[in-house]
């Protein structure tokens, strides 16, 4: 039976992360994850701060504190993040990791001397006024693709091309803002040409991948892969491990990937069994899949694959990478700087974690940019409160008042009962081939199809009406609408789980945080009594609360605008 060692890309410590990140590789990682743990399916989500890089040097800088400091700080600010959203690592470590450096150092050498890694002399911009060669992000001007402005100079996160940073249009030094002049130096190049018919092959076998993803990178093959730098002159970094090569250090998206493998060896260490990430790494039967944004494709298809396949060891190649596209913030990227983003303590004092979950999965960057609208947000709140929440309350309650808090017993079935019991099969078959194929939109829809029908048959039986009228058939209609409620907790608990475990805890099912089987609940509900919690699910957000939230990001947004 296949394991699957899931991983997030590593989110650079050089500031807070947004929703828009979330939304692309944390979220639908963290659904996969538990829908495998629902299954009984052997799993080990694995993610950590990505603390090197000249994003990182910048930052620091700018503050005027130690790299060190600097990347400390972020890595907590976003662990907590993380915690809050109820993304759930087994393991979320840093790749200023003791354990990470030599690692990264055996990948060079590895593919250094099979002659993948040479040296060789490139033009780079140098800023005489700050006296230092400019690294990638030391670097901004326009895409000489696609001509957007303001870009990194290692990528156009518009296009996503991947950027030599001499060819950048109207270049500027991000210190000072002064234009640099071009000046040679020596750099070790990562030759991709040597791979290209393996990893043309290797991609070419993945069909089931999303073709966003495949499309990009077998494009890229086409067009011709050329050498890589993959080597900086700066301070902050792992060093080459070559004598000549002193005062060089990795670059970062060489060093970066690595990260996935060094913390499963930190989190092996941590259980005790230090060789135990081996059975993860180095097994046939491991699955590696990597949940990504639209700008990591080439790095995660193209760069990572060819340096594993220069390896002495048997390293696994990924077997997915579902790449997603962009989210953005009320049809404007997310910019802290440009006072367009969210305050998420704010946030999360108003608004429940899990609406968040269901209003980003509901409608996630899965084939095409979406975004974060506060307009959707309240209605995917709303669709919650009112379907799921509504259906719980009305059941639960009005069985705690007229069946002395428990369920009661089942009698004879009629074809509408008969009609809602025997579609549960074929929505746990339907939900969980959509949450094994990345569609998580669908998933919830499908999820939520259920939830809906059990509202239409409690409204169309009418078990108010009954208990007047027919106890034994109003009894009937709620053992079999208690039916339709768990197993629709079960359906979206990879979604919202902590409102799941909650819904079975209010049907008086076994306590705990442990993850439900996902299949059709199978056992009597007869007698079973309720749990004591009476609590509603979700608040209902007004028109009015959405309207003061788009006024508050658009009062932001011109603060920030003025104050430049």
């Amino acid at each position: 039976m296949p394991k699957y060692l899931i991983t997030s890309a590593l989110p650079y410590a050089n500031g807070p992360i947004h929703f828009g990140h979330i939304a692309g590789a944390y979220l639908p990682a963290d659904i996969f994850t538990r829908f495998l743990r629902q299954n009984g399916e052997d799993a080990l989500y694995i993610c950590g701060t990505d603390e090197h890089g000249v994003a990182i040097t910048i930052g620091a800088e700018k503050a005027g504190v130690p790299y060190q400091q600097y990347v400390d700080g972020h890595h907590k600010t976003i662990k907590a993040f993380f915690d809050k959203l109820n993304i759930r690592f087994d393991h979320f470590s840093r790749t200023t990791l003791p354990e990470h450096f030599p690692l990264c150092q055996e990948f060079f050498l590895d593919l250094h001397k099979k002659g993948f890694i040479k040296p060789a002399v490139e033009p780079q911009f140098f800023c005489v006024k700050c006296n230092r060669f400019l690294a990638d992000r030391y670097v901004t001007g326009a895409c000489p693709k696609c001509g957007a402005g303001e870009v990194r100079g290692d990528e156009c996160t518009k296009c996503g091309e991947w950027l030599e940073p001499s060819k950048i249009i109207s270049p500027s030094c991000k210190v000072c803002g002064g234009k640099p002049e071009i000046r040679e130096v020596t750099q070790y190049f990562l030759d991709l040409t040597a791979f290209a018919p393996r990893l043309k092959e290797w991609l070419g076998a993945k069909t089931d991948w999303k073709p966003n993803v495949r499309n990009k990178a077998l494009s890229m093959i086409e067009e011709g892969l050329v050498q890589r730098s993959i080597t900086r002159e700066l301070t902050w970094g792992v060093p080459v491990p070559l004598p000549e090569a002193a005062g060089k250090v990795l670059y970062v998206w060489f060093d970066a990937p690595i990260g996935y493998i060094s913390a499963t060896m930190e989190w092996a260490k941590l259980k005790g069994e230090p060789e135990a990430w081996k059975d993860w790494w180095q097994n046939k039967d491991s699955k590696l899949i990597h949940f990504i944004g639209k700008d990591n494709i080439i790095f995660h298809t193209i760069i990572w694959p060819a340096m594993l396949m220069g390896q002495d060891k048997p390293w696994i190649l990924p077997d997915n990478v579902p790449g997603n596209e962009f989210y953005n913030l009320e049809n404007r990227k997310f910019s802290k700087s440009e006072g367009w983003y969210i305050d998420t303590d704010d946030f999360f004092s108003k608004y429940a974690v899990d609406a968040l979950r269901y209003a980003i999965a509901s409608n996630g960057p899965e084939t095409a940019d979406s975004q974060f609208l506060w307009e959707d947000f309240a209605a995917r709140n709303n669709e919650l409160a009112d379907t799921l929440g509504n259906l719980v309350n009305r059941c639960f309650s009005f069985m705690k008042k007229n069946f002395d808090g428990k369920i009661p017993a089942a009698g004879e079935l009629k074809p509408e009962d008969k009609a809602l019991l025997d579609g549960m099969a074929p929505a746990f078959a339907e939900t969980g081939a959509f949450y094994r194929t990345y569609k998580v939109r669908q998933a919830v829809a499908r999820a939520m199809a259920l939830a809906m029908a059990a509202n239409k048959y409690v409204n169309d039986t009418a078990p108010w009406a009954l208990r007047k009228t027919d106890i034994v058939r109003c009894a009937t209609v709620l053992n079999v609408a208690s039916r339709a409620i768990i197993n629709a907790a079960i359906l979206l608990y990879p979604v919202i789980p902590d409102t799941a475990l909650k819904i079975l805890a209010k049907a008086g099912l076994p306590p705990g945080d442990k993850a439900p089987a996902f299949k059709p609940w199978e056992g009597s509900l007869d007698g079973l009594a309720l749990g004591e919690d009476a609590s509603l699910l979700f608040t209902k957000i007004l028109p009015e609360q959405v309207k003061t939230e788009v006024e508050k990001l658009k009062g932001m947004a011109e603060a920030a605008q003025a104050a430049k």
